[in-house]
């Protein structure tokens, strides 16, 4: 597998994490007070928006670390692990392509 199949696969990812962004701060927008949804259903949509903005916090990172290995394409350090400095595996890379760090570095 060369680079650019690699690149190609960080840029859909990042076009697929940028719709999620748009879909929880939808998900998260305050619950105006007067709103009649009741306690209850109030309880509830208050416990799903925490939900809902601890998965937005979650894919604001994969799109800042999508975006870090994005700018590292073409470079030295592309597909290389920032702590032990070997190379990620392909494979992973594929699956995961916001990684910086290899399996044992991430464990």
């Amino acid at each position: 597998m060369d680079n650019s199949e690699l690149i190609n696969k960080i840029k859909e990812e990042i076009a697929k994490t940028e719709a999620r962004i748009i879909k929880y701060r939808e998900l998260t927008k305050p619950i105006s007070p007067e709103n009649a949804i009741g306690r209850v259903s109030r309880m509830d949509a208050i416990n799903n928006k925490s939900v809902n903005e601890s998965a937005l916090r979650q894919v604001e990172q994969k799109l800042k670390d999508l975006n870090r290995v994005l700018e590292k394409a073409g470079s030295k350090d592309f597909g290389i692990c920032v702590k032990c400095k070997k190379p990620i595996p392909v494979g992973r890379l594929m699956i995961r392509p916001e990684s910086l760090l290899c399996v044992n570095c991430a464990a």
